[in-house]
This record gives C-alpha cells, structure tokens and sequence, in this order.
C-alpha cells in the first residue's frame, strides 16, 4: 500500500495519478481513466476531476492501492 500526502483540502484524481507516477503528465489522466478500471473507496470511478481527500483510498489497475493522507 502507498500513500500521497496533500497539504490542502483535497486532489484531483488525475493530479494523484501523476503524483503517485502512474502517468507522466495530467492530460494523460483523462486516457489513462478511460482505458482502465480505477476503484476510488471501492467504486468505480473515471473522472479526472474527483476529489480525493485525506481517508480516501485509490485502488489501480494492478490492484495497487494508494491512500491519501494530510501532511503535518
């Protein structure tokens, strides 16, 4: 299980794809949603713009799961 650290009150899902690695630049996230099945909290979900905050668990692909987290 990884983590990503937010120091605001939420990320998109597509600026935690790009965090976490998974793609190399945010207009990537609408292809990369598109084409595979990405679990937020269980669910699925495919819209680049949904907010993720600290609690909120990501699974991908590979069945990696991502936790986000509040910094401090």
């Amino acid at each position: 299980m990884a983590t990503v650290e937010i120091s605001t009150e939420y990320m998109t899902l597509g600026q935690l794809l790009k965090e976490a690695s998974i793609i190399d630049s945010g207009g990537q996230a609408k292809w990369f949603l598109a084409e595979n099945r990405v679990l937020v909290n269980g669910e699925e979900d495919s819209r680049r713009g949904r907010k993720l905050r600290a609690g909120d668990t990501v699974t991908l692909p590979d069945n990696t799961v991502i936790t986000v987290v509040q910094a401090g």
